[in-house]
């Protein structure tokens, strides 16, 4: 697999990535549902402060821990992923590293910048009594004048699955006649990139490393020698 082909494969989802959250932003408030005409998915605006499903890391010296975390994996990233290349891995494999590291990049972007290019977003606020991140009312816009600083701005989320919405039966111990939902976490285009990446390799990976494995003990040779009915085989 050819280096331009990885470059595109990660340049499409995050173009497509970052195309969505923009528009989500600047067009609904957070908490905001669009109803698709299809009862099992909608897309519902939140955003994240921290780690995947929603998980917080601290405060801002957190936060700004969990993007240099970020930041480094994907510089780490990329480096791999020239080696992968120029080592002629197999395609399957190389197509999840790339779908991996171009969702880490797309949440990286608004990590490192959201909270700096937008007026309105969700931010750590030290000077009110919970000490926590906190919410706005009202659409954001782009602005010079940032809701947050460099590396502390928080991911946007708004892929929403709820599947089966419905209840527990009356029978079922402790949990019986609470609410159950189907697929509840709120996520993103590059969140499901990293997921179908991930996915993907494991349940292919004996396939992935096998081939892997039997190219390179049945190395192809190249030989510029004439090939003719009349060689002779010894």
């Amino acid at each position: 697999m050819k280096l331009r082909h990885v470059i595109l494969i990660i340049a499409l989802i995050i173009l497509g990535d970052q195309a969505l959250k923009i528009w989500i932003k600047t067009n609904y408030a957070t908490g905001d549902t669009n109803i698709t005409g299809i009862s099992w998915f909608r897309l519902h605006f939140i955003e994240n402060p921290g780690m995947a499903w929603g998980w917080k890391f601290g405060n801002e010296t957190g936060k700004m821990i969990l993007t240099l975390f970020r930041l480094g994996a994907v510089i780490f990233g990329t480096w791999y992923l020239g080696r992968l290349v120029k080592q002629q891995y197999t395609k399957g494999f190389i197509v999840c590293a790339s779908l991996i590291y171009a969702g880490a990049l797309g949440n990286l972007i608004d990590s490192m910048f959201y909270g700096m290019i937008f007026d309105k977003g969700l931010h750590y606020d030290p000077t009110i009594g919970i000490n926590d991140y906190v919410g706005y009312s009202g659409i954001a816009s782009f602005s010079s004048n940032g809701y947050s600083s460099f590396l502390h701005g928080s991911v946007v989320d708004m892929l929403y699955f709820p599947i089966i919405n419905s209840h527990f039966p009356s029978w079922v111990p402790f949990v019986g006649g609470d609410r159950f939902e189907f697929f509840s976490p709120i996520f993103n285009l590059a969140d499901a990139s990293i997921s179908v990446g991930v996915i993907t390799l494991l349940v292919f990976q004996k396939r992935f490393f096998k081939r892997q494995h039997e190219e390179k003990q049945h190395p192809t040779v190249v030989t510029n020698s004439e090939i003719s009915d009349r060689a002779q085989v010894l």
